[in-house]
């Protein structure tokens, strides 16, 4: 112990020491890198009836035949009310998603043995065809397997109870040859190869299960029944964490990285995860949860000079697991983009994009993982929340608007990414802990690259780089930026260019980060730039270096191409936050909202949550923007919109009806031996609320949230004997919306929460653990609740 005090010390002694000095970070990019390769990789069909193609190398995908590193995000169609997916779709494809993923649930199709239901809210056919309609392509995760912290995975109660599952057993691939090619029926027509959007699907699960037909046995039976049952894709994937095993050449492997660890059993903050690290020699981050144990390298280890670098499971938030109720930050999240990025991925893809609810099964069994039935963990019965970018009814979540830039950064750039090398620096961190040594990495292809940087580590203050300068030596020659050292603050996380063309004037480096780029028609092209938060913007342009400024109204020439300006538009972080990036009107146009802005019908869509004015300002102009009771005022560079608030929101009216009574102490015990949740008939100690609802309930909004804000252990709403959704604590503010229930006028709720003791060893960040007065030994209050309607509007351009 006092050897680390030791060193800590001598290492914070030691960057103070350099506090007064430069510090010049080095590169060497000079080394030839390896060409891709192909003819490693039998999967499917890679060419449409319309001759567009969607082929792989070993380094990076192909669409058309130019690379393409696209962003991939999960929504899980079983989870959520079929009338919410045109609109969610949509809104992804807003946010900068270009696949959507989701898990076929068997035992949400098949709960019992019989027929298999394919309606309603498990229409799977109707949810790839809306994808398509979108926008989007689409991978199914076939399964049978999924895990998603669903009931034995997603295998039917009826299936654990009579055989062996996740391997060979003849019985049991007899029940998944039935359910591929039920699966197969709904995609029939909706493949790659037939015009369709889907382009992928996935095998088993986190599956690194060893043994007589199992391993690389498994999924290669299984490839065979999804091509039995027509599914013949461009790609076939597996994921390639926690020593996964595959058949090398038949699938390829999909990577991810969580910012804390909600299975984990420990009720502190963990050590720095590998998801804000920089990794040089391997794709595999951490510990992902994965159900079973691996005691050997997975194939993906040895496979990592033959397939790309593919991301499936990037957490962009986290889900409730009751012994550990992590809440991150939204810079918790987006500080992944660059680190990731920056160590090869060339799919970019998140679990979940976008949260959900569990259905209920027959009977009202819960569907979702629990140690009841012998799962590792406790999940809560209906909540699937997931923190996510966009909440269960669609909520945007702040995490949402840090994470769009850098999807719009990859949709200009990332065909030219997708081909660069990662080089490591001179010095890096030697493990994840390390937070002293800066932490970067640049992808390059010849003299042009980008260069990422990560200074937000979760939970750890990070030490201020202080005078930095970065020297990149390229083939062509050094390349030292910016001109005079600055100071990168604890937090900041960016990437930078090096040698990028943009229209014909050649940025040789700028401190400021790409997003994207659009044709103004006479005002030119323009090149839209975000500032790196306390790091001036410096653009070293062919006329010399300029220091810019942000301003969202203001286009500032760097050159000209063919009598045409180009120019670059500065955004602030908090502009680059409001940003949309939107096809009205066959062009791209930039829309500046604090709402959600997408595009359907061929119209603007706005939607916002409260009493608050719909508001837009875009670029360029709307050329006859048109809405009932709309306001259109120009302001310089942007066109201003407006639709006037709604202050007349819906009244809750709160009493309490039941008092707390004493809960027992939480319990132990499960397969991961920590917290478990109490059984059912400890809510009979909870404290209850009659949540009385309006009469009508506001007719003209488009949903309504109810809104609560308690402190206990578990939360739980009732609409007379049904739950409609349920909550595990952990310092977040819990929304439900209430159209998708079709309550009766003037409904009563009843909120239960179940008190949370002093001694629960369950893990709450610190900033949310309640705290307990002296003598105090449980709470259960309800400090808050309300309705929120949610408008919506649309304007034709």
């Amino acid at each position: 112990m006092n050897r680390t005090l030791t060193l800590c010390a001598g290492l914070v002694l030691l960057a103070l020491g350099q506090a007064s000095a430069d510090t010049l970070l080095k590169l060497d990019a000079r080394a030839a890198a390896p060409a891709p390769t192909t003819g490693h990789l039998q999967l499917g069909t890679a060419r449409s009836p319309q001759g567009q193609t969607l082929d792989v190398n070993s380094q990076y995908l192909l669409r058309d035949g130019k690379p393409w590193l696209p962003v991939m995000g999960e929504y899980h169609y079983s989870r959520a009310p079929a009338s919410q997916w045109d609109t969610q779709l949509r809104l992804m494809k807003a946010a900068g998603i270009d696949i959507v993923a989701s898990y076929v649930f068997w035992n949400h199709h098949q709960e019992q043995p019989g027929a298999f239901n394919w309606k309603g809210t498990h229409d799977l056919r109707r949810f790839v065809q809306l994808a398509q309609a979108a926008g989007l392509q689409v991978v199914v995760r076939l399964g049978p397997w999924a895990h998603g912290e669903a009931r034995y995975g997603g295998i039917p109660d009826w299936v654990v109870d009579k055989m062996p599952t996740r391997g060979n057993d003849p019985e049991y691939m007899g029940h998944v040859e039935r359910l591929y090619a039920e699966i197969g029926v709904q995609l029939k027509g909706l493949l790659w190869k037939d015009g369709g959007p889907v382009v992928g699907v996935q095998l088993e699960n986190e599956y690194n299960v060893r043994g007589p037909g199992k391993g690389e046995d498994h999924i290669s039976a299984l490839k065979k029944l999804a091509l039995k049952a027509g599914m013949d894709v461009p790609l076939y994937t597996v994921t390639g964490w926690d020593g996964t095993v595959y058949p090398s050449g038949e699938v390829t492997p999909v990577f991810g990285g969580y910012p804390d660890e909600p299975w984990a059993t420990s009720t502190r903050e963990l050590p720095p995860k590998e998801t804000h690290a920089f990794r040089f020699n391997t794709r595999v981050s951490g510990d992902l949860g994965a159900q079973t144990q691996s005691h050997a390298p997975g194939t993906a280890e040895t496979d990592k000079d033959k397939v790309p670098f593919l991301g499936a499971e990037y957490g962009p938030g986290l889900p409730a697991m009751y012994r550990r109720r992590t809440l991150v930050s939204p810079d918790d999240i987006a500080a992944m983009l660059p680190v990731q990025l920056g160590s090869g991925v060339n799919l970019f893809g998140y679990y979940m994009f976008h949260g959900g609810r569990n259905p209920v099964g027959v009977g009202g069994t819960g569907l979702e993982e629990s140690t009841l039935s012998g799962g590792y963990n406790d999940t809560p019965r209906i909540s699937y929340d997931f923190q996510a970018p966009l909440g269960p009814d669609g909520q945007q979540r702040p995490v949402l608007t840090k994470l769009r830039p850098f999807h719009y950064f990859l949709r200009e750039h990332g065909a030219a990414l997708a081909t660069m090398t990662v080089r490591q620096p001179e010095r890096s961190p030697t493990n994840p802990a390390d937070l002293q040594t800066p932490r970067w990495s640049v992808r390059s292809k010849g003299d042009a690259g980008f260069l990422f940087f990560n200074n937000h580590v979760r939970q750890y203050a990070m030490p201020a780089q202080v005078g930095v300068r970065f020297e990149l030596q390229l083939p062509g020659g050094t390349v030292t930026l910016p001109s005079t050292p600055i100071d990168i603050p604890n937090g900041a996380y960016f990437i930078w260019p090096i040698n990028l063309e943009l229209d014909g004037v050649m940025l040789r480096h700028a401190t400021a980060q790409p997003v994207t780029r659009l044709d103004a028609g006479a005002q030119g092209i323009v090149h839209v730039f975000a500032t790196t938060a306390g790091v001036p913007a410096e653009f070293a342009l062919p006329d010399g270096i300029r220091t810019l400024k942000p301003d969202a109204n203001q286009l500032q020439r760097i050159g000209s191409r063919d009598g045409r300006a180009v120019s670059v538009l500065l955004l602030a972080p908090e502009q680059v936050e409001q940003l949309n990036v939107l096809e009205i009107a066959g062009q791209r146009r930039l829309v500046f909202s604090e709402q959600q802005a997408w595009v359907a019908d061929g119209k603007l869509q706005l939607r916002g949550i409260g009493p608050q004015p719909l508001r837009a300002a875009v670029f360029p102009a709307l050329p006859g923007p048109r809405a009932v009771g709309l306001k259109v005022g120009q302001d310089g560079l942007l066109q201003r919109l407006e639709l006037a608030g709604d202050n007349a929101q819906p009244t809750l009216q709160i009493s309490p009806t039941r008092p707390a009574r004493a809960v027992p102490p939480v319990l132990k015990g499960g397969l991961a031996k920590a917290a478990v949740q109490p059984i059912p008939e400890a809510f009979a100690a909870a404290a209850t609320w009659s949540l009385k609802l309006p009469q009508p309930l506001a007719p003209n909004a488009e949903d309504v949230l109810l809104e609560l804000d308690f402190v206990g252990d578990i939360g739980r709403v009732f609409a007379g004997s049904r739950m409609l959704d349920d909550w595990y604590y952990n310092g977040q503010r819990w929304q439900i919306g209430l159209r998708q229930f079709a309550l009766q006028p003037g409904a009563e709720l009843q909120l239960s929460v179940l008190p949370l003791r002093g001694d629960a060893p369950v893990y709450i960040d610190a900033a949310h653990r309640p705290a307990f007065a002296a003598g105090q030994t449980q709470v259960a209050e309800l400090r808050g609740a309300r309705l929120l309607t949610v408008r919506r509007a649309a304007i034709a351009p």
